[in-house]
């Protein structure tokens, strides 16, 4: 069995879309149900809470992180604290965890509040558990 794509329920869809879409650097793919739906080529995508659950489950305002949700979205980069800087130029909260080396990765939150998280790619094995720590001086 393999994992196929990661998928985020979204409250406000449109504005998860745009920001998804900011952050990858790519619009979605699919043609189909754009209304709902956002599958990006990342293995990545975004579907709409209906109307009737959305009621229930609103983000809060100012927007709090969701440190105990049980999802966190994992995205390799080349260079991780260019794209942290990157990513805070376009208004996204970046996280400073202790645990962290900024060289190597970072988190951060999306409009939901939901945690996700940028790793440098050659650093991934390290951060995964599959490979040796690895500590680059760029």
């Amino acid at each position: 069995m393999k994992l196929t794509c990661s998928m985020l329920y979204a409250i406000d869809f449109p504005r998860m879309k745009e920001f998804y879409a900011k952050m990858l650097g790519t619009n979605p793919v699919n043609t189909m149900w754009s209304d709902s739906w956002a599958f990006f080529d990342t293995g990545f995508a975004l579907h709409a809470v209906q109307d009737e659950h959305s009621r229930h489950g609103g983000t809060s305002s100012p927007l709090q992180s969701r440190d105990k949700c049980p999802i966190k979205l994992i995205f390799t980069v080349e260079n991780a604290e260019a794209e942290r800087t990157r990513l805070e130029a376009m208004g996204i909260t970046m996280l400073t965890r202790l645990w962290q080396q900024s060289a190597e990765s970072c988190d951060g939150v999306d409009p939901e509040g939901n945690v996700f998280q940028i790793v440098k790619a050659n650093n991934w094995p390290a951060v995964s558990g599959t490979g040796p720590v690895r500590r680059d001086s760029a």
